[in-house]
């Protein structure tokens, strides 16, 4: 990683990981062979963060038992700061922006940190056919390299590592603004990271104590049949509205629900693949009624036929209040 040093006036600062964006090899969690093969912005950047470092991602998953439905969409779940630090010495700080966004960040990689950066998904080509030059929408990445002269970055975001050049570049650090435009402000971490990263005894030993704290954590009513309540409902308004609503729903609802129970799964197949085999399945059963539910959603809205909904949700219902009377007789919680 890049050590401390004096500012560099030009801009140009060395890779933390010495990784190239061509050849880069996400991790297994993001195989396309999975039900949800990316999850969310900030889990799956974290997620190829440990993967460049070395280190085991499945280990941090176990906050994903806390997961609730919160009236209008379910948790965007967010791997907890304290996980971090308790799993791998990593420390993750809000950093302040008071000057020129691309400064800050060259000045955090030059003392070898890493900046993760909300930005416009509008520039970022690894997004094309979803929201590249077709809509503005807030995302995080993790900046590993950023050559200002050369109007060139490259950064972990989503489920890979990508760079982004040019024109793209002025965009998401708003270079071309107009003088009366508001201030490039966006929120901003930054991570320092251990000399040292911790063992494999002391990750599994603390990921299994933190799963059983979030354990206590969990929502006391099953999420899913909270769901099932306003389901209906909530989709006969969404078929109202035009159709590209419909992705922002089913993101925010069906997909952070299916895809936080399949990491779940992996979580527990980490942690003990003979002692958790039926929790595991039954955090799948989730996904896979998540992932089978996305489809008929969208027929429901384009065909406005809800009746099939009703009762959509009954085997992930179960399947939440089994996975978790066996969690909590396995930590012996009431």
């Amino acid at each position: 990683m890049a050590g401390s040093g004096a500012p560099d006036l030009v801009g140009l600062t060395m890779p933390l990981f010495p990784l190239d964006p061509a050849g880069y090899q996400p991790h297994a969690l993001h195989s396309a062979e999975r039900m949800w093969p990316q999850t969310n912005c900030y889990v799956d950047l974290w997620i190829e963060i440990l993967n460049a470092l070395g280190t085991e991602p499945r280990a941090m998953l176990g906050f994903t038992v806390t997961q609730d439905f919160e009236g209008d969409q379910f948790t965007f779940f967010k791997v907890p700061l304290e996980d971090l630090e308790a799993l791998y010495d990593i420390r993750v700080t809000e950093l302040a922006i008071f000057d020129d966004v691309a400064a800050h960040v060259c000045t955090q990689l030059q003392r070898g940190r890493l900046c993760l950066v909300e930005m416009d998904s509008f520039y970022m080509p690894d997004t094309r056919g979803v929201g590249y030059r077709q809509e503005h929408g807030k995302t995080t990445v993790g900046i590993n390299r950023l050559d200002r002269a050369n109007r060139s970055m490259d950064y972990f975001h989503n489920d890979g590592f990508f760079r982004v050049e040019g024109d793209d570049f002025d965009g998401l650090f708003q270079n071309k603004a107009a003088d009366d435009a508001l201030p490039f402000l966006p929120y901003t971490e930054f991570v320092k990271f251990p000399k040292t990263l911790p063992d494999e005894t002391h990750i599994r030993k603390t990921a299994e104590a933190l799963l059983q704290r979030h354990l206590a954590r969990r929502p006391q009513a099953n999420p899913l049949a909270a769901f099932a309540a306003v389901f209906a409902e909530q989709v006969r308004a969404i078929a109202e509205r035009p159709f590209g609503f419909f992705h922002k729903y089913a993101f925010n609802t069906v997909r952070q629900f299916g895809a936080n129970f399949e990491l779940l799964a992996s979580h527990l197949d980490w942690l003990d693949a003979n002692r958790y085999t039926a929790e595991k399945e039954a955090a799948l059963k989730i996904a896979e009624v998540a992932k089978s539910l996305q489809f008929q959603l969208a027929r429901a809205v384009t065909r406005k036929k809800f009746e099939p909904l009703a009762t959509a949700l009954d085997p992930a219902i179960a399947a939440w209040d089994s996975l978790m009377d066996r969690l909590n007789r396995s930590f012996r919680h009431p």
